[in-house]
C-alpha cells in the first residue's frame, strides 16, 4: 500500500505584518482546497487521460475515420465526457471557492489591513501611483482567473482587499508548491543565476507585472546593492506590494505604476535583468509586442531578459495541449492558448532581438523542503499549468 502525502497547512504560509490573520474555520476552510486541488491532480486527473484514451478518441475515430487533428477537436470531443465534466467542475469550483474563501477573510479585518499597509507606506517615495496610467483592456476585461475585480479594482480609498486575498490564496491553488511566501518563481530565477551565472551582478533590475511582489523580492534580496523597479497597473497590487516588501526587510524596490506597453521615463539600455513571472499569458496580442519592443530598448547590451512561464504548444502532444489549454476555456484565462500557440523566436526578431539567441531552461521553484517536502516537477500534483517548473525563456542582449 502507498504512504498517504501529508500536505502543509495553510498555517504553513509566513504571517508576515501585513498578511491576513485566519481564524479556525478559515483555516480549515483553505485547507480543504488545498488537499481538494492537490486530489483533483494526483488522483482524479489521471482517469481525464484514460477516459480520452479509452472512450473519447476511439468514438472520435469511428465518427471522423481519423484521430483528432488538434487540441480543439480533442476539447469539443472531452465536453461530451462525463469524467472530465467532473474534473472540470470540480476544479473550476475550487478557484471560485479559493476566491470566496480568502475575500472572506480578507473582507472581515480590511479596515485593520489598511491601517497596517499605509502605516508601512506612508511618505515612502519607493511608491509610485500614477493616476493617468490607463487599464489595458487585457486587464480591465477579465477577472483573470475568476478572481472578483481582478487585480485592479478598488472598493474604497487605500483598498487592497483583492492583493491581500491573492496572496492569501494563491497556497490554496498550488498546494503550497510556491514555498511558504509564495515567491518560489523568485527563488527559481535567483537560484538558476547563483548558479549559471555566479558572476553576473545587476545593478538594475526591471520586474514587470509583480503584482504583490512574489518575484520581485526574492530578485531584491539575491542582489541587495541593485536597484529594483517593479511596475504593475494595478494600484491595490502596488500598495500591497510595498507594504509586504517593508514588512519582510527589503528596502531596495521601487514599486511603480506603469503600463510596459510605454515607459518614458525610463531611458535606453539602462537595466541589466528585465523579468517577468506568468505573466505574458495573461497579456494581449496587441501588447505583447509593444511590452517586448519596451524591454528591447530598455535592456543594455550584456543585460539578461528572462521570463518564466508555461511551455509553448509547439511541438507538444495534442493531449498535453489540451489539458494545459483547460485554463483557457475554463478558468477566466482568455490569453493563455493564444500566447502559448506564438512563435517567440519571430516575436523576439519582430521587437529588434537576435532571436538566435533565444534559450529556454527549467526552472525550478525552491521552496523550504523541511516543510513542504521534495516534489520534482513530473510527480503527484503535476496538473499540467500548476507545478513547481517553469519553461523560462529568455535571451542575452548583444
Amino acid at each position: 500500500m502507498s504512504k498517504t502525502k501529508t500536505l502543509p497547512s495553510w498555517r504553513a504560509l509566513t504571517q508576515h505584518a501585513v498578511f491576513p490573520q485566519a481564524n479556525h474555520d478559515e483555516v480549515a476552510r483553505m485547507n480543504v482546497l488545498t488537499h481538494l486541488n492537490y486530489h483533483l491532480s494526483a488522483r482524479v486527473l489521471s482517469g481525464v487521460k484514460q477516459s480520452y484514451e479509452q472512450v473519447v478518441k476511439p468514438a472520435f475515430v469511428n465518427a471522423h475515420g481519423h484521430e483528432p487533428q488538434s487540441r480543439h477537436d480533442i476539447r469539443q470531443a472531452m465536453q461530451q465526457e462525463p469524467y472530465f465534466q467532473f474534473w472540470s467542475a470540480l476544479r473550476r469550483n475550487t478557484m471560485e471557492m479559493r476566491h470566496q474563501a480568502g475575500r472572506a477573510m480578507v473582507l472581515r479585518q480590511i479596515d485593520d489591513l489598511v491601517r497596517k499597509v499605509d502605516a508601512l507606506n506612508e511618505g515612502a517615495a519607493s511608491l509610485q501611483l500614477d493616476d493617468s496610467v490607463s487599464l489595458p483592456d487585457n486587464v480591465s476585461l477579465v477577472d483573470i482567473h475568476c478572481q472578483p475585480g481582478c487585480y485592479y479594482t478598488e472598493y474604497f480609498p487605500n483598498d487592497v482587499t483583492v492583493a491581500a486575498s491573492y496572496d492569501a490564496g494563491l497556497f490554496v491553488t498550488t498546494a503550497g508548491l510556491l514555498g511558504a511566501l509564495s515567491d518560489g518563481g523568485g527563488q527559481g530565477i535567483a537560484n538558476w543565476l547563483a548558479t549559471e551565472h555566479p558572476d553576473f551582478k545587476p545593478k538594475r533590475i526591471l520586474d514587470i507585472g509583480c503584482t504583490i511582489g512574489h518575484n520581485a523580492v526574492p530578485l531584491a534580496q539575491a542582489f541587495p546593492e541593485a536597484e529594483v523597479i517593479a511596475i504593475d497597473v494595478a494600484r491595490p497590487c502596488l500598495r500591497y506590494a510595498h507594504a509586504r516588501a517593508k514588512a519582510l526587510g527589503v528596502d531596495n524596490i521601487t514599486f511603480v505604476q506603469a503600463n510596459a506597453e510605454q515607459l518614458p521615463q525610463y531611458a535606453n539600455e539602462s537595466f541589466d535583468l528585465i523579468t517577468t513571472a506568468m505573466f505574458w499569458h495573461e497579456t494581449s496580442h496587441r501588447a505583447m509586442p509593444a511590452i517586448l519592443k519596451t524591454i528591447q530598448r530598455l535592456l543594455k547590451p550584456g543585460g539578461l531578459t528572462l521570463h518564466l512561464e508555461q511551455p509553448q504548444y509547439q511541438g507538444m502532444g495534442l493531449y498535453e495541449q489540451f489539458i494545459r489549454d483547460w485554463d483557457t476555456y475554463f478558468n477566466n484565462e482568455p490569453y493563455w492558448g493564444p500566447m502559448h500557440d506564438l512563435d517567440l523566436t519571430a516575436m523576439l526578431a519582430e521587437a529588434g532581438f537576435q532571436a538566435g539567441d533565444l534559450f529556454e531552461i527549467g526552472v525550478v521553484s525552491k521552496v523550504d523542503e523541511a516543510i513542504f517536502g521534495k516534489r520534482e516537477a513530473g510527480q503527484s500534483g503535476e496538473d499540467y499549468g500548476r507545478a513547481p517548473v517553469w519553461n523560462a525563456f529568455g535571451l542575452w542582449k548583444r
